[in-house]
């Protein structure tokens, strides 16, 4: 029963809006089945740390979906900022289960119970956006964050974000500090492309270890976290 992470997979088998013609995208979903279908088994838990399809609404998710109930392994889905077809949890489990999509699952204001493991996690939000809206939205973030973490009870808690908590020049401050309070170990992130890549803080930060795990980040291969 391993644990993978994989972000942004910008699905987009629904509508026309292709990824390949951005640099390094060129041919990416032949590569991301391949890799996947080599690292994971049908026993194992794949968090997708958001952005996960191009859809603007729930129905047109369903080539998508398709693609991702294919794969093996059971599912757990966040919330990206390009996720426009996210509605309510109870919507979205609806839709899964009246579709038969029985991998899939949404991580939202709950935890994901696996082994020893309890997997927590929101969207979260960018640290630098500091207007009062944007404090709003921080200031819920965080309070799903830690209602997700709360779900996890007494086990060992791996923390799972789509925008990253942490920065070369900051942090999303908020969400660092549950973090702390609740003794995460372990956060993954998603988000970043391109040249943010090599920015990323892909390391040990104040006894938290960060890891970007985008599907670029990753050249397309789920990251494996623990087994």
């Amino acid at each position: 029963m391993a644990i993978f992470a994989i972000g942004d997979m910008h699905l987009s088998l629904g509508t026309d809006k292709p990824m390949d013609v951005f640099p390094g995208w060129e041919g990416y979903l032949p590569r991301l089945e391949a890799n996947w279908r080599k690292l994971i088994g049908p026993d194992d838990t794949v968090i997708l740390a958001g952005d996960t399809s191009w859809a603007m609404n729930l129905n047109d998710t369903k080539a998508d979906f398709a693609f991702i109930q294919n794969l093996p392994g059971q599912k757990w889905l966040l919330k990206g900022n390009h996720d426009y077809w996210w509605t309510t949890a109870r919507k979205m489990e609806r839709y899964l289960t009246e579709n038969g999509f029985d991998t899939m699952h949404i991580l939202h204001n709950n935890a994901c119970m696996v082994g020893d493991y309890a997997l927590c996690g929101t969207r979260g939000w960018p640290f630098d956006d500091t207007n009062a809206q944007d404090a709003k939205i921080m200031a819920r973030e965080a309070g799903r964050l830690r209602i997700s973490l709360q779900a996890g009870g007494s086990a060992q808690k791996i923390a799972f974000l789509h925008y990253p908590p942490v920065y070369p020049g900051g942090s999303a401050q908020p969400l660092v500090d549950i973090l702390h309070e609740f003794g995460v170990q372990q956060c993954y992130y998603g988000h970043l492309h391109g040249k943010s890549i090599r920015g990323a803080i892909q390391r040990e930060v104040d006894g938290i270890r960060y890891k970007l795990v985008s599907a670029d980040g990753l050249h397309f291969c789920p990251y494996k976290i623990c087994d």
